[in-house]
């Protein structure tokens, strides 16, 4: 396993992961990022790259070879999606089973589920959609109350998440249900398989404030889900959480928002009048040490993968990054506004209004200084 970014086998992976996005990233959405496309013409180019991701050996980069995947560690799925970012390539419908179910499957299904549903999640056949978060259980997980009772050989779940992305489009849901009682916390809790074209499935888009509809309510009205599609015993499903979590906010997240920043801080530099003939000036001193936090968090991410590549525990890095990166998001956005540059007035405006959620989804601000506070630190309660 590869475990420095700066090894032969490493920067090999990274030239031919280069070359390939080079031929291969749709012109059309390099340059806008699909934002001169229609909302059909954006599915239909992440179908493809999905296909595209697949039939080049890119689709489970750390997957195991048993499973269809390359079997690499955490430096290369850090480089995968760094480069990926740098490319401009469009993100894939089948994320959230390529990160978050397919990993979750390997580590706790059974050997049936991992037939049926592993192929199809790596190419892109089968969508998939996380139901966690519901109105009354956000960063307080363990508080969900949407109801799997068993009937037999089956559940019958009814319920609501929210803050659902991609059902709008998924075949299937990594849903977590109540299934014990009640005052049972983190005991009572069971990882269900849910057809989301199952009878009693509703899905409402939500329009956010930045004029776009990327997630959704998710409504379950005693929806029958055969025991045979839970993931892991009865009432141990908050253990099979705490896997789905640790993907969501792993590398590829982390790599993600280096990219966009990085994006967001050569912006401001051009907004506050930086070219290479006119450095200097109060407004362009303000803005670069932005630059300087964003390369701060580019080295704190590359120590933490290579921490990690070499059996280190991510957990700890997990917590502090997502706090670094969020906040950072929206401090940059903020200063971007404040530019007022009308050249590029609109991507501020959006960035501002999308930079408001950062600090809430994956674990609120509040909840990861609780962590770093508690489980880093060791700091009493």
């Amino acid at each position: 396993m590869t475990t420095s970014f700066g090894s032969p086998e490493a920067r090999a992976f990274r030239e031919r992961l280069r070359t390939w996005l080079a031929g291969n990233v749709p012109e059309a959405w390099r340059r806008a990022g699909g934002e001169d496309l229609t909302d059909d013409e954006v599915v239909e180019v992440r179908r493809e790259w999905d296909r595209r991701l697949f039939a080049a050996g890119y689709a489970g980069v750390t997957w195991p070879v048993e499973f269809g995947g390359r079997g690499f560690g955490p430096v290369e799925e850090y480089v995968f999606y760094e480069e990926c970012a740098r490319a401009g390539a469009p993100e894939g419908l089948g994320r959230v089973g390529r990160l978050l179910a397919g990993p979750t499957l390997i580590a706790h299904g059974t050997d049936e589920q991992r037939a049926r549903y592993l192929r199809p999640i790596l190419s892109g056949e089968e969508i998939w959609c996380q139901g966690f978060s519901e109105p009354g259980a956000g960063s307080d997980l363990a508080a969900v109350r949407t109801r799997a009772g068993r009937d037999g050989a089956v559940y019958r779940v009814s319920g609501q998440k929210t803050w659902t992305s991609f059902a709008h489009y998924a075949d299937w849901c990594l849903l977590l249900a109540l299934t014990g009682p009640a005052e049972l916390r983190h005991r009572n809790l069971s990882m269900l398989i849910v057809d989301m074209h199952a009878p009693g499935v509703t899905v409402r888009p939500i329009r956010q404030i930045s004029g776009r509809s990327e997630f959704n309510e998710v409504f379950f009205d005693d929806v029958e889900v055969p025991v045979a599609n839970r993931i892991g015993a009865e009432d141990d499903g908050w253990r099979v959480a705490m896997t789905v979590l640790t993907n969501e906010r792993g590398m590829a997240e982390a790599a993600n928002r280096y990219v966009d920043l990085m994006a967001d801080s050569r912006q401001l530099l051009e907004c506050a009048g930086h070219r290479p003939s006119r450095i200097g000036g109060d407004t362009l001193g303000g803005v670069e040490v932005y630059a300087d936090r964003v390369e701060a968090l580019r080295w704190q991410v590359m120590r933490a993968v290579e921490k990690s590549a070499r059996g280190g525990d991510w957990f700890p890095s997990m917590a502090v990054l997502k706090l670094y990166w969020s906040e950072l998001m929206q401090d940059m956005a903020s200063a971007g506004l404040g530019l007022g540059c009308a050249e590029h007035a609109s991507w501020w405006r959006r960035r501002y209004l999308e930079s408001r959620a950062t600090t809430i989804y994956s674990g609120t601000s509040e909840i990861q200084r609780n962590i770093i506070a508690e489980r880093v630190l060791g700091l009493p309660k």
